[in-house]
């Protein structure tokens, strides 16, 4: 059962209703066919989460009922004509169903205090949830940092994730369907790694048509964190009020700490950018630019540390020459 199910369903009801309700069945009819649109438009206006589920649905029919019945008990105070209060009952009853079905199937995921949704357990014990993008799952470092149980709680992949990620394996640029099925591959491993549970989250709001507003808007609802490499969704994920998680600033964060004047064993492997300069890598990758170092690329040499520049894309170390030996 889906929005649009419902919306027909309540149309015809309404139409029946209002032929059955009136003594001029034709006009009744119109009645109820013009009240059931005007009241299908204020329902479209309210901008709130689309999901489907049958038990949703059902809870929802339950709270309109019990809606229904309050506010028809407070229309017989008014000492209505019984005819007239049993029409009132009925009406209410029709709206008050449909509106609440349409919220139970709009916001099952928001129903945290609900039998049999309601999550027994401490605040302070709340079990935490992480929504994976996919520029980490191409990444592929998230299978390592799994490994280690750093991450704990439950890890969810978002149904509109994998259908961008199979897009990204079916692409036409080599490159690109490389980098997909690599995402893919890293997902399979991630699946027959023992003690790794990778959960498929099957919202995918139709009404939202970038995958990063969607990544936002479920881990705004599920309270969660985002794990991703993408610097842009990082900053908008968190002007937003969501907690991310980096892979980039982790890995800058587990990098040695060099400082000023210590010294370092190198290879130097190519030009810097500034006149006479080369460059060499440190073993976990960051950057040593060796001022005065050209004619010695190919070289092994000992450096001296003279400053440590952070940028987003990570630390990069400035150094000079200390010593070096010709091979």
């Amino acid at each position: 059962m889906n929005v649009l199910s419902v919306r027909i369903l309540f149309l015809i009801a309404s139409i029946l209703v209002g032929y059955y309700l009136t003594p001029v069945h034709l006009l009744g009819a119109v009645i109820g066919f013009v009240s059931s649109v005007i009241i299908i438009l204020l329902e479209s206006l309210m901008k709130r989460v689309s999901v489907r589920g049958l038990s949703s649905t059902v809870f929802g029919l339950i709270l309109g009922l019990i809606m229904a019945k309050l506010v028809g008990d407070a229309f017989s105070l008014a000492k209505l004509p019984e005819q007239t209060e049993a029409n009132i009952r009925v009406i209410l009853t029709l709206i008050f169903c449909y509106l609440g079905m349409l919220i139970g199937l709009r916001g099952k995921d928001e129903f945290n205090l609900i039998i049999p949704y309601v999550r027994l357990r401490r605040q302070d014990q709340q079990e935490e949830t992480i929504i994976i993008d996919t520029s980490a799952i191409i990444d592929g470092r998230i299978l390592d940092i799994l490994k280690t149980k750093f991450l704990s709680g439950k890890i969810i992949i978002p149904r509109f994730v994998l259908k961008e990620l199979q897009q990204i394996a079916d692409s036409t640029d080599p490159i690109k369907r490389q980098r997909g099925r690599r995402g893919l591959e890293i997902l399979n491993s991630i699946q027959k790694e023992a003690g790794l549970v990778l959960s498929v989250h099957e919202d995918e709001f139709p009404e939202v048509r970038e995958v990063d507003a969607k990544l936002v808007k479920l881990a705004q609802i599920l309270q969660a964190k985002i794990l991703t490499v993408d610097y842009n969704l990082n900053h908008v994920a968190s002007f937003q009020g969501v907690k991310v998680l980096n892979i980039n600033e982790l890995a800058n964060a587990l990098k040695p700490v060099v400082f000023p004047g210590e010294q370092l064993q190198l290879k130097l492997l190519k030009e810097g950018k500034e006149y006479n300069q080369a460059v060499g890598y440190l073993d976990d990758g960051t950057m040593v630019v060796v001022e005065d170092a050209r004619r010695l690329i190919g070289q092994e040499v000992k450096v001296s540390v003279t400053s440590v520049l952070q940028t987003p894309a990570g630390r990069m170390i400035f150094a000079k020459v200390i010593k070096y030996d010709v091979h």
